[in-house]
């Protein structure tokens, strides 16, 4: 046998390659269980309306369990409303929506509950002066960094952090025209996060690197806040070419 003939027999038996994934080839999960740490609040209120809008099951969290329950019974959509504790439980995929000076602490003091849990961190770390906002920087690199510190036996990603709480909110307002830049370690992961953004209508969920890269995703919602000052606006985001 010529190494023509061998070179020929070898690649006849070699396995052939699976073709690329399309990037675009998403989960079904619409049978997900979604919580919102900080449903009470604006975002976490607005992401649980426009969810639950489009059918997914969706749990509000608070500390007060009777805050929650008021802010479910007022989004309707069959949301329910408990404690931060019992949303935990009680979620496939906890949306952790707090205000930034209560982010580790919270987070904290949910690490049983978020076990196996996939956590979306949506924190923006930000302070304001008399110049407008500006970004922080916390030790871990980013808010999401710090969740993943923080639960070691959690699967933890970072998502939605561009929009507007009242767009979200506004049920006069059917589409949300924005993109949702999503980072994880996890492939999986990120596109079952791309795909529950993707359920809101107008939105696309567009993967944007893995946890390191959170930090600058987070800042930006600082320039965000300053362009809709000086236009009067909600802007969001919108990835091109891809």
């Amino acid at each position: 046998m010529t190494s023509t003939d061998s070179a020929d027999s070898a690649a006849q038996k070699a396995p052939a390659k699976a073709p690329a994934k399309d990037p675009w080839d998403l989960p079904d999960v619409s049978g997900l269980v979604v919580g919102v740490l900080g449903g009470t609040g604006p975002q976490g209120k607005g992401l649980a309306y426009r969810l639950a809008k489009a059918g997914q099951k969706v749990f509000v969290g608070s500390r007060a369990a009777e805050r929650a329950q008021a802010a479910a019974e007022e989004i309707g959509y069959g949301v329910e409303g408990a404690d931060n504790a019992e949303t935990a439980r009680r979620s496939d995929v906890v949306i952790v929506a707090v205000p930034w000076d209560g982010h580790a602490r919270t987070l904290e003091s949910l690490r049983a509950e978020l076990a196996g849990k996939l956590v979306v961190d949506c924190v923006n770390p930000l302070g304001f002066d008399k110049k407008g906002a500006y970004a922080l920087k916390p030790e871990e690199g980013s808010a999401a960094e710090q969740a993943a510190a923080l639960l070691p036996d959690s699967r933890v990603a970072a998502a939605f952090h561009h929009l507007s709480a009242v767009l979200l909110q506004d049920p006069e307002i059917d589409e949300i025209d924005t993109d949702v830049m999503v980072l994880g370690e996890a492939r999986a992961d990120v596109e079952i996060v791309q795909a529950l953004a993707g359920r809101i209508a107008g939105m696309r969920g567009v993967f944007a690197g893995r946890l390191r890269n959170a930090h600058q995703v987070e800042s930006l919602v600082a320039n965000l806040i300053s362009v809709n000052r000086r236009y009067k606006a909600h802007a969001g985001l919108r990835v091109t070419d891809v």
